[in-house]
């Protein structure tokens, strides 16, 4: 199975990289990971009509999410929503979402992203994509460095979290592709 892991924030200074780069070492015991970060991806910010040719950047990128066979976004909270960034990202691929998991991995201050997860939910159902119930949200992320800089501690308990997830994640991947695959889905 594949998956893609979506680093959604482009800021500078941004952490997203490191929860990207964490979640990626947990998912590939169950996964072939392929790690999307939107900072390098250069998608343009402005959508096309219709009829407009596809901006190289986007047709780059678009068989990369295509081949996924799931998804984990990991978004920064920002004024309780997510990054526009990857709002657009959403929007490019409008179909490469259909009838696939998602789950989602969520940072900010003391909630810890769930705004953004929540406002994540109803955009993907939208976009007929299914999100995973359990998450892994990190409220002060700051605060579990380890001493010698590693992250996270391991007391913080972000590995379990995160399997549990990750099993969720490889359970939906399988039921959403058989179903794919004995019935093409249609919107």
């Amino acid at each position: 199975m594949r998956l893609a892991v979506i680093i959604g924030s482009t800021r500078n200074g941004r952490f997203g990289p490191t929860v990207g780069h964490w979640l990626a070492r947990q998912a590939d015991k169950q996964f072939e990971v392929d790690l999307i970060d939107l900072a390098t991806a250069n998608l343009p910010a402005t959508l096309l009509d219709t009829d407009d040719e596809t901006p190289a950047e986007v047709a780059v990128l678009a068989p990369r999410l295509a081949t996924a066979d799931a998804f984990a976004v990991v978004t920064p909270e920002y004024n309780c929503s997510f990054p526009a960034p990857l709002k657009t990202a959403l929007d490019w691929y409008y179909e490469v979402w259909h009838a696939k998991p998602v789950a989602i991995v969520s940072y900010g201050r003391e909630t810890g992203g769930l705004y953004a997860t929540a406002q994540l939910r109803q955009v993907f159902t939208e976009l007929n994509a299914v999100t995973i119930r359990n998450t892994v949200a990190l409220p002060c992320y700051w605060e579990q460095f380890t001493a010698d800089g590693g992250w996270p501690r391991p007391a913080a308990g972000y590995e379990a979290q995160a399997k549990l997830m990750l099993d969720q994640l490889v359970w939906w991947s399988q039921a959403l592709l058989d179903a794919r695959t004995q019935r093409p889905y249609q919107q």
